[in-house]
This record gives C-alpha cells, structure tokens and sequence, in this order.
C-alpha cells in the first residue's frame, strides 16, 4: 500500500516549504512549554551519527541523547527543517506519558508535504554580556565601522555605522534605529576620530523597527511575524572627509542582492565574516533564516538572519554596542569547503577582486545558547540584511568616496566641462556630432545635480569619457600619472634659475619641448621620479594629432574617444591646484595636504547645483576663441589657459582660504570665497575645450564639403566602439614626459 500514498522527498523542500509549515504549526508548538525559539534551515546531524559522516548512512533510530550545539552540524546532505530550539530534551519515557509535550518529528502540510523538525537543546544566557569598548580610531576620516555615539537623557548610547548611503538627495550614516530611539531629530551623532570628538550628522525621521514579513518578502507564510530591521538614517553634515569604505576590511562591493525570489536555503553555510571596532575580526556562517527570537501578543518577532560559529564550541564574540556592525560574505572562504564537506554553494562575486568585500547582513541584536546548565554561551548575532534595510528606506550604499585616496579634479568638475564644452562648437558639423555624443563625453546637468556619477568600480561598464583618465587609465596605464598635471610656477635651478616653466613658454620656444621640461626638472631634483615631472601640454598636443588624423581618416569613432578624454586634461588645466607645485598645500607642512581634495571635490559636490547654472551661463555668454591649427598650437592654448587660471585664482590664494575656515561646514565656506572665481575658471576651460576640439575638426577637413553630413553626425557612436577603443593600451599610449617629443 506504500506505493498509494503521497510522500515528499525531504531534500525537495524549499524555503517556501518550510516557512509554511512553521506557520502551519505556530500554534501548536508556540505553546509547547520547551518550545523557547524557532528557525528555518538545515537538520543537524550529531556526531556519533553514522550519517555524520557519510550521506550513505540515514539517521539511526538508536537513543544518541540531546541534540546540543556542541555536538550537532549540518551537513551538504542534511535535510531542510524547522529548528527548533527547546530549553528541556525530553527522554522517550516523558514523552510516552505526556505526548502533548513534544515537538513532532513531522509538520504535515495539507497537500501531503512533510517538513521535520530538528529540536535542539539550549539554555539561553540570562545575564547580559558587558558592553563593547570605546575604540579610538586612528584614521582622519569617518565612515562605516566606527563608532557613533548619541547623547540622551543624561546617558550616552553606542553603536557602529553600518555604511554611507544616499537616495540622490543627501548622504547619510546608515546606523542601527535603536541607537537613535526616542531622539528628538537634529540631534547630534557624533564619532571618535583619533579620540577627538565630531559631529558626524544629525538624527533623522527615517527610521524602520519592525515590519510585517510579508511586506519585506512578498509571498512568505508569516502569520502575524514581523521582520526586524531596526535601522536609521543619522543625515551627514558634510561629505568631506568621508569615507564609504569599512574600517579595516577593504572596498565596500556590491551589495548581496536578497529577494524573495532569491532567498534560498543556499545561504545556510555561507561564511561570513565582520570586523567589530578595535579591528577585531570575528568569522561566522549563517546556521539558520527567520529566527523567532520573541513572543509578545501573538506577534512572532523574527530575525533574517541567525548568525553563528563557523565550527562546534566556538562563539562569534560580539557585545551590546556592536549594533550596526556589517556582516560581510566571506567569498575566499567560500572557495574552501568545510572538513568533511562538499563544496558549498558559491556565490559570484561580482567585482572578481579579493580585496571586494560585498556586504550580507546588518547585525542588530545578538543571542547567547549554551548547552549544559550553567556551561559557557555560545554567542549569535542577529542580524538583517542589508537589501531589506535599503529598499525600505529607499537609500542606495554608497561604494566609492573613499578620503584616503588622492583625488583629481573631483567628478563634478570634469563631467561638467566637457558636457558644457559640447554645446561651445563653432561649426554645424562640429555642433551635430557633440551634441550627439554629449552624455558619452561628459554627465548631464541633470545627473550631476543628482550625483549619479560614474564609479571606478564600474570598469566592466562604459564610462563617460571625460573621467576615463582618472577612473580607468589611473589604474591600467601607470604611465598616464604624470599628463593630468604641470608646476608652471615652480622654480628652477641651474640654467633655469629664477625662472618657472611658464616664464620658458612665453620667453623662449625653444623651450616648448619635453626634454627641455626633463632637463627642468632635474634642475630641481635630479632623482624626481617620472610621475613627479608633469607633462600636461604635450600630452594635449599629442590627442590633438590623433583626432586630426581620425578626422582625415573618417574615423569618428576615434575623433569622438580623444576628444572625449582631452576634456580631462584641459579641465586639469584650468584648475589651479594642478598646474602649481602647491598642488596638496606647501610642501613639507602636512597640516593642508587635503587641499586639493576638499577644494575640487568635497566643495563641488557641496555646490553641484551652482556649478551646472553658473557655468553653463558663463559658457554662453563667451565668445569662443581663435581656431589654431597643429599640436603645439593646441598646447599653447593650453597653458594660456594655465596663464588665465593661476592669474585669476592663484594657488595660494585657495591654500589660504582652506587653512582659514576649517572646521565644519569648510566646503561651504570656501565656496562663498571662491566659487566666483572657480566658475569663471570651469567655463574658461570648457571654451578653450571646445575651441582645441573644432580647431582638430577644421585641420582634419571634417567641414570639407561632402565629408560628412550633418545627418550623420547626429547619430551618437555606440558607447561599445569608444570603450573598446579606451580599453586599448595602444591608443592615445600614454607616455613619460622623457619618451615624448614635440609633434610636427
């Protein structure tokens, strides 16, 4: 008669079954005195199980005693189940006179799915555990992993920034809501930097506690469940000296990407690993999924995830403070399998880089099992994932302002010059093509405002051309370092004695050659390295030969690539931090090294919105400039423009005004004293932009009667055709300043 009846093969089983057969039997076993919490995952096997070892063996029926944590591991081969967590094991003689207090073996569905149970004997700690230390942190800049700290009713609370995020408005510290609680909005967060108080930010309305489990995974039984996320937005007073990435772990990637659709028993096993404050590592995988951790009016409050040790008597030695904390896929040691295991399921890192580190869960809670009465506790973070926390407060983690890094010419600066410059032609030819190919060469107006920008990370993809040099060739052409910049206003020794680099332009032509530059430097240091002698000029004049000769040759795929990552090098140009040897502050006072990164990045970011209106109205109010023909004539240009920008704002003068207004809200303030000044820079060099780019086009014939048609033109080159070009070492190559010459 077997053979008549309908049973489930165990391993068939899925989340969805599991969780439906939980709520099936909530009744039922949230009424059974033992019954202290429940979780979703796999059966763990006891040691002294032959099947412990081999998925050959199936569970014996002999008596092997309580079920622990200490003595229990699930396996590739374990079945899916509902774990039980009990605070009594009840021996078969107990269970023989009172079977109305056991939990059943099997959860029967309705439609004949059976789903087992796996009860396991733990005593939950009662004592709270001491709380975690305050850590001073030796880093300038705040981010994710450090400590914040709230001031309320006398007492002072704790807890970790889990990331920075965004929701295209404003940037925030994404923080645990029960660390903020209560607080009245506008209240200060504060941070330890290097053990001196700062106000990082102020509290926020944004905050999510609770939410029904259906709400965050649609289609998942949870009768009268809700999901804790308990996380807040602390709104920060300024991006300056931020960083995106956590404290002692390496590049925040990508986040995991967790849906109900996605949500699988795949992710029980899936190391994981974060680095509490203090920088101490705590490894772990993820022994269960919607962990019932709490009871109160029928409301079931549940846990995403159930965190605990890697191996069996170990602990993830977390304490209360730790809240906010980033729980981290372990993606190394996911390539290695447990002792005695298959390989578990992978997950595809999607940077492909071990120095990435994509975030899983945000820890907010943790709970402490032991096995025998009185015996240590096992610790278990409770945590939720960092998707669930995203999508509910519509923000997005923020993955590339990272402050240890130098920075050139912020995005905003670059992006905006050479989209402006795009609409500055002289020619109608020339205006159908750039404006066509406006948005591969610089970022709209209306993206800049908004900040979505371009990532280094984002290599895989196109990347707007005007940013190529800094966000791909920085890394792929070592050689490129040395063409963003130029000392015009250094002084030289020897022969060139009381004389800069701008002084030998304009006095002697002569001069205008790379290894008259060479010999320059040297004059200064004979021992400065080749990425220390700027060569920004000729590295003008030689894309400008390579877009004339596309032009000639009817390429205007490879017109439109060069002329896109020229707008890089001419915004340096206009730039007065680039083409001055107080390019990080004076030399040898390490007080204003920062210079440079707040001035052209922090404090445009500050002012987006003025930089896209007060440049593109500067752009239009110019008249363009006279059209030159050859490289050398280009790179004339180029430091005329130089001339113009350290005449109008002199390095000095953004140095002083940096070191005047530290402090909080230092962006703002320099932008009330030189945002003027700046604009009027941006838009010098995106007329001189596009004066360099119609002056390549009218020497190439590119308004030659019967070369192109107006038509033609207004169709945009596919994005495919300039990264393949871009990606290519051999075009435009990148040079010393030592292996130039000067062009015809």
């Amino acid at each position: 008669m077997e053979r008549f009846i309908r049973r489930a093969e165990p391993s068939a089983l899925n989340l969805h079954d599991l969780l439906e057969a939980r709520d099936h039997y909530y009744v039922h076993i949230a009424n059974l005195p033992t019954v202290i919490g429940t979780a979703v995952g796999r059966y763990r096997i006891r040691q002294r199980d032959l099947n412990f070892s081999s998925p050959e063996f199936t569970p014996g029926d002999i008596d092997l005693g309580p079920r622990t944590l200490d003595n229990s591991d699930f396996k590739p081969w374990s079945w899916p189940c509902v774990l039980v967590f009990v605070n009594e094991w009840l021996d078969k003689e107990t269970i023989a006179r009172h079977p109305e207090l056991s939990v059943p073996p099997v959860l029967y569905l309705p439609d004949g799915r059976q789903v087992r149970t796996c009860p396991i004997l733990v005593e939950k700690r009662q004592n709270n555990l001491p709380p975690a230390e305050t850590t001073a942190f030796a880093s300038d800049n705040f981010g994710p992993g450090f400590q914040v700290y709230v001031a309320d009713q006398g007492s002072t609370r704790m807890g970790v920034a889990s990331a920075i995020v965004e929701d295209g408005a404003s940037a925030y510290a994404l923080a645990s809501r029960h660390l903020v609680a209560d607080v009245d909005p506008g209240s200060a967060v504060f941070a330890l930097p290097r053990g001196k108080r700062l106000d990082i930010g102020r509290v926020t309305s944004r905050a999510v506690d609770t939410l029904p489990l259906q709400e965050v995974y649609p289609g998942f039984a949870g009768r009268s469940s809700r999901l804790t996320l308990d996380a807040a937005l602390v709104k920060l007073d300024s991006v300056a000296s931020i960083s995106s990435q956590y404290v002692d772990v390496g590049r925040m990637g990508e986040l995991v990407d967790i849906s109900a659709d996605k949500m699988s028993l795949s992710l029980i096993g899936c190391p994981v690993f974060s680095v509490l404050p203090g920088g101490h590592r705590v490894e772990g995988i993820v022994h269960g999924l919607f962990y019932r951790h709490a009871t109160l009016g029928g409301v079931d409050s549940l846990s995403e995830f159930l965190i605990g040790p890697r191996d069996a008597g170990q602990s993830v030695e977390t304490r209360p403070g730790d809240s906010g904390a980033v729980w981290f896929w372990d993606h190394i040691a996911d390539r290695k399998p447990r002792p005695d295991d298959a390989p578990p399921a992978k997950q595809t890192d999607a940077a492909g880089d071990d120095e990435t580190y994509r975030p899983l869960a945000v820890q907010w809670g943790g709970q402490g099992f032991s096995a025998n009465s009185g015996g240590p506790a096992r610790e278990f973070v409770l945590a939720t994932s960092m998707t669930a926390i995203c999508k509910t407060l519509s923000v997005q983690v923020v993955q590339e302002w990272d402050t240890n890094q130098s920075r050139y010419w912020g995005k905003v600066g670059h992006y905006n010059i050479g989209y402006a410059a795009c609409f500055a032609l002289q020619s109608p030819k020339a205006q159908a093509l750039f404006a066509a190919n406006a948005t591969a060469i610089g970022v709209s107006d209306q993206d800049i405002v908004a900040k979505r920008l371009p990532s280094a990370k984002q290599k895989t993809q196109f990347i707007a051309l005007a940013d190529v040099p800094d966000l791909v060739w920085r890394s792929s052409r070592g050689k490129d370092k040395a063409n963003h910049f130029a000392d015009m206003d250094e002084p030289g020794s020897g022969r060139f004695a009381g004389k800069t680099l701008l002084d030998l332009w304009n006095s002697d032509i002569s001069s205008r050659d790379p290894q008259v530059w060479n010999e320059f430097y040297s004059s200064i240091d004979p021992d400065r390295k080749p990425e220390h002698r700027g060569a920004l000029p000729f590295r003008v004049a030689q894309l400008y030969e390579v877009m004339v000769e596309a032009v000639r040759e009817g390429h205007i795929d490879k017109y439109v690539c060069a002329a896109g990552v020229l707008a890089h090098y001419i915004g340096d140009a206009c730039q007065p931090l680039h083409v001055s040897y107080l390019h990080h502050g004076q030399p040898h006072d390490e007080g204003d090294d920062k210079v440079h990164a707040v001035y052209e990045d922090d404090m445009l970011q500050f002012a987006a919105v003025e930089v896209v209106g007060g440049v593109k109205q500067r752009v239009a109010d110019r008249e363009p400039l006279t059209i030159t023909r050859g490289g050398m004539a280009a790179a004339d240009a180029v430091v005329s423009l130089m001339r113009r920008t350290v005449a109008e704002l002199p390095p000095a003068e953004v140095v002083e005004v940096y070191q005047r207004v530290r402090g909080s809200g230092q962006s703002s303030a320099m932008w009330r004293e030189l945002g003027e000044k700046t604009l009027n820079r941006m838009a010098d060099g995106a007329i001189t932009l596009a004066t360099v780019w119609q002056s390549a086009w009218t020497e190439g014939g590119g308004d030659e009667p019967g070369r192109f048609t107006e038509s033609e033109l207004k169709i945009p080159i596919p994005v495919e055709l300039l990264k393949k070009l871009y990606d290519a070492k051999s075009f435009a190559e990148s040079k010393w300043l030592f292996e130039m010459s000067v062009p015809r």
